[in-house]
């Protein structure tokens, strides 16, 4: 774990690349035609390449623009000169051309239109803190990790599965972003003071950390009152295994509401990625159960 280029990939934002697939993947279950497992491997290739690219990509921006160099956290690649901006701008290439091959191959087999989707994912990962006029630094990120991480990743899988939308996948899918949204507030909170500095207007940064805090738990909240809505209205009731991933909730949620800055706030990432795995996998094991009957 001690490899640059690991930290730099930022494993602790990863589950928000395998949870919306495991979850989409799950809605597929009892669809009126046979899964292709390949295809579930294809869209996990996709998702996980995508977030690390991503995760390269904003390394890469921030660090050639000096917003990562004051901040508190985990190591950036550019900011502590672990790697050059060349470097990681090419491993953020690569990481999105995996993406790309491995969506080709997907639309290939089910429809062309998922080549525009792709385009838009790999677009909207490099401009949320890239380009002239990177969205990131306007407050409208966590729009970026809904939409892609949350409803496209989810129910994109669904589709590639059984090749249309469902009403299922889409709900899935609110709670599954809303997740992954809470992620990118809690490490926003936590560089409020340097961002705020450096000019990047977050959304933490526009709403001031009282009500950063308070957003933070309400993403939690309603991520698992959506997960509940979700497995009465869709007759899946199994879903509301979700619900077992409250008390994994509840550190990382005092933590944020006592008033933890700077540092302190490092583990609630981990604590929310977990969070996000444990509701990741209870909740698809619950709609896979479901779909089973």
């Amino acid at each position: 774990m001690n490899n640059p280029w690991v930290l730099g990939a930022r494993p602790r934002t990863l589950p928000a690349a395998v949870v919306p697939v495991v979850v989409g993947a799950a809605c597929a279950v009892g669809a009126d035609r046979p899964l292709t497992a390949w295809r579930g491997v294809l869209a996990l290739v996709v998702s996980l390449a995508l977030q690390i690219g991503t995760n390269y990509a904003n390394d890469y921006s921030d660090g050639v623009r000096g917003t990562d160099h004051q901040r508190v956290g985990p190591v950036r690649l550019v900011a502590s000169g672990l790697a050059s901006p060349a470097a990681v701008k090419r491993a953020a290439l690569v990481a999105f051309g995996v993406a790309a091959v491995a969506g080709l191959a997907l639309a290939a087999t089910t429809s062309w239109w998922l080549i525009a989707v792709g385009a838009a994912s790999i677009a909207a990962a490099w401009f949320y803190t890239g380009g002239p006029k990177p969205y990131g630094y306007l407050g409208l990120g966590e729009v970026f990790v809904f939409v892609f991480f949350g409803l496209v990743a989810t129910a994109g899988t669904t589709f590639v599965l059984v090749e249309r939308l469902t009403g299922l996948a889409v709900a899935a899918a609110i709670p599954v972003g809303l997740l992954a949204v809470a992620l990118l507030v809690v490490n926003n909170l936590r560089d409020i003071p340097t961002d705020a500095v450096s000019g990047k207007r977050t959304l933490a940064v526009r709403l001031g950390d009282r009500r950063t805090r308070v957003f933070y738990v309400v993403l939690l909240a309603v991520a698992f009152v959506a997960a509940s809505v979700t497995a009465g209205w869709f007759l899946r009731p199994a879903a509301a295994l979700a619900l077992l991933a409250i008390p994994a909730a509840r550190t990382p949620a005092r933590t944020v509401l006592g008033g933890a800055t700077g540092r302190d706030l490092i583990p609630v990432l981990g604590g929310t990625g977990r969070v996000q795995l444990l509701f990741g996998a209870a909740f698809a094991l619950g709609l896979f159960i479901s779909g089973q009957g």
